[in-house]
C-alpha cells in the first residue's frame, strides 16, 4: 500500500457566462459520470448480497460497495478488483493517518484454487504480512471469491472512531512461489488512496495534493532544465555569429539561463520535499542526478560573476569551464527527465511531447550549426584576404 497519495482528478471546465458552446462538453461529462456510476451500481454479488452505495475507485479498476448501519456504526463491505489468478488484491482503512503505515487491510489471494483472506496491520512501509487481528472490530469474518478475472472481498467492519469519514487504501500485486509479493511502486499503485464518507458516499482523493506536487515537480524541471537551459545554450552558440544580433543574443542567453535555473531550482527543492515525505521509497539515481544538476548549474551562476574580459589571458580557461559544465547540465537534465517520467508514469503524451521538443531543438541546432559554420568560414576567408584573420572571426 502506498503513502498517502490522492488519485488524479480531471480538471473541471469553467463555464463562461451562458455560452452554449460548453453544452456539448457538459453533456459528455455528465454522460461519462453517469456511465461510470451505472457500471458500479449494476454489479451483482453471490449469495443475494446487495449494497446501497458504491464508489468506482479511480485507479486499478477497483470498486467499493457498502451499506452503512448508523445504529451500530458498522458497514457491510464488498471490494472488487481485477486480477489474474496468480495475483492478489487488498483493501483497508487507516485509522491513524492517511499513509500506508498503520493501515488495517484485508488481502485476498488463492492457492490451489482455494481463495482466502488475510487480515493484517501494515505497521511499516515494508511490512511482514502476518495474519493478525485488526485494530477495529470485524463482527462478521471476512471472506472472498474469485470469478470473472476479479477478486471480491466481503467484510463487515466497525468504523474506527465511530466516524463515517475514513482514510481508505487499496492495492493489487503478484503472487510468487505461492507467497504474496510486493506490489509495483509506480503508476496507479502509488495513487490508490482516498478519504471516503460512508454516510454520504462522497470521496476525496487523499493524495491529490501530493500527486499535484509530483506533477508540478516534473513540469518545473522539464521546462527549466529540459527546455530553457538548452534553448539558452543554443542562443549563445548560434545567434552571436550574426553581427546584427550583438548584444541582444547575450541578454537573451542570460534571460533563458536565469529563468531555467529559477524554475529548475524550484522543481529540485519540491523534489527534495516530496522525497522527505516518502519514507521507505527512494529513487536514488533520480535524486542523485538531480543534486548533481543543481550543483553544476549553481556553478554556472557563479561563472557570471567571475567572467574575465575577452582580452584577459584566462578567458580561454573560463570558456572551457563554462561550456563543459553547461553541456553537462543539459545532458544530465535530459537523462533525469526521462527517469522522472518513468517514475511518474503519466499518460504517454507527456513523454512523447518531450521527445518531440528534444528532437525539434536538436534539428534546429543541426541546421544552425551548418549555417553558422558556413558564415564563420566565409568570414575567416574574407578576413585572411584582407590580412586580418582574427578581425571579426567568431569562435564556435
Amino acid at each position: 500500500f502506498p503513502p498517502a497519495r490522492q488519485p488524479p482528478q480531471q480538471p473541471r471546465p469553467r463555464v463562461a457566462g451562458h455560452s452554449t458552446a460548453w453544452l456539448p462538453l457538459l453533456v459528455l461529462l455528465f454522460a461519462a459520470g453517469a456511465a461510470a456510476q451505472s457500471g458500479c451500481l449494476s454489479a451483482t454479488f453471490t449469495g443475494g448480497r446487495t449494497f446501497l452505495k458504491c464508489n468506482q475507485l479511480p485507479v486499478l479498476g477497483a470498486s467499493l460497495h457498502w451499506t452503512y448501519h448508523a445504529g451500530n456504526g458498522t458497514a457491510d463491505i464488498a471490494f472488487r478488483a481485477p486480477s489474474g489468478a496468480d495475483g492478489w488484491v487488498g483493501w483497508g482503512i487507516n485509522p491513524s493517518g492517511s499513509g500506508m503505515a498503520g493501515s488495517n487491510v484485508f488481502v485476498a489471494s488463492q492457492s490451489g484454487g482455494a481463495v482466502s483472506v488475510l487480515t493484517t496491520i501494515l505497521r511499516t512501509t515494508a511490512p511482514t504480512l502476518d495474519n493478525t487481528a485488526l485494530s477495529f472490530d470485524v463482527p462478521v469474518p471476512a471472506s472472498a471469491e474469485y470469478a470473472g478475472g476479479a477478486y471480491t472481498i466481503y467484510a463487515t467492519v466497525a468504523l474506527p472512531g465511530n466516524t463515517t469519514s475514513q482514510n481508505t487504501v487499496w492495492q493489487a500485486g503478484p503472487i510468487s512461489g505461492g507467497r504474496i509479493s510486493p506490489h509495483p511502486v509506480s503508476g496507479q499503485n502509488l495513487q490508490s488512496a482516498q478519504n471516503l464518507d460512508f454516510l454520504s458516499g462522497t470521496s476525496t482523493g487523499g493524495s491529490n495534493s501530493r500527486l499535484h506536487r509530483r506533477n508540478l515537480h516534473g513540469v518545473l524541471n522539464g521546462v527549466g532544465w529540459g527546455v530553457l537551459i538548452p534553448l539558452g545554450a543554443m542562443i549563445a552558440r548560434y545567434l552571436r555569429v550574426f553581427e546584427s544580433a550583438d548584444p541582444a543574443w547575450f541578454y537573451l542567453h542570460i534571460a533563458c539561463q536565469i529563468s531555467g535555473y529559477a524554475l529548475g531550482v524550484a522543481g529540485w527543492g519540491l523534489g527534495l520535499k516530496l522525497g522527505s515525505e516518502s519514507k521507505g521509497l527512494t529513487y536514488s539515481t533520480h535524486r542523485n542526478i538531480g543534486i548533481a544538476i543543481f550543483c553544476l548549474a549553481t556553478l554556472q551562476v557563479f561563472a557570471l560573476f567571475l567572467r574575465p574580459d575577452k582580452k584577459n589571458k584566462y578567458r580561454v580557461y573560463w570558456n572551457a569551464y563554462h561550456h563543459s559544465v553547461g553541456y553537462s547540465v543539459i545532458v544530465l537534465a535530459a537523462v533525469n527527465i526521462f527517469k522522472g517520467l518513468n517514475i511518474l508514469k503519466p499518460v504517454t503524451g507527456w513523454k512523447t511531447s518531450y521527445i518531440v521538443i528534444l528532437a525539434t531543438l536538436a534539428g534546429v541546432a543541426l541546421v544552425l550549426e551548418a549555417i553558422t559554420w558556413a558564415i564563420v568560414l566565409r568570414r575567416r576567408k574574407r578576413n585572411q584576404a584582407h590580412g586580418g584573420a582574427n578581425g571579426t572571426g567568431v569562435q564556435l
